[in-house]
């Protein structure tokens, strides 16, 4: 478990921009089991949580499509609601940070982290609005 005290603006970075945390497995099933569309971030210490992950999310939010609930988990802070989540992400590996879309319940696209390390926030950013022009 990472000190509060480093990850708390690492948090606040997602939830000052309007993302719930899901802080148990039970806030979890209810974010993921409800209509319409949920982004889940899976957010990190790392790195590309801070260059390019949260930055990129960040800005897919300023087009006219976007998903209907914002949420976060925090991988090695929130670790019962993080695994929870990624039951939900199968069969995708764990990976942070990582960014899922859920459409009524359903996982419809996710980005492992292999596929935020070195990109841009911008192209994170723009990709993630055209999977919300497809699925929002």
């Amino acid at each position: 478990m990472y000190p509060p005290e480093l990850t708390a603006p690492m948090r606040a970075d997602l939830t000052d921009a309007g993302f719930q945390e899901l802080q148990t497995p039970e806030d979890v099933d209810v974010a993921l089991k409800q209509d319409g569309t949920t982004l889940v971030v899976v957010n990190s210490v790392c790195g590309c949580a801070a260059g390019t992950c949260r930055p990129g999310v960040k800005l897919s939010l300023a087009g006219d499509k976007k998903p209907d609930n914002l949420t976060t988990v925090f991988a090695g802070v929130h670790r019962d609601s993080t695994n929870k989540a990624r039951e939900y992400m199968m069969p995708y590996p764990p990976s942070s940070p990582s960014i899922a879309l859920f459409k009524n319940g359903e996982l419809v696209h996710f980005v492992e982290r292999h596929h935020i390390e070195g990109r841009s926030a911008e192209m994170i950013g723009e990709h993630l609005k055209s999977v919300y022009a497809e699925f929002c």
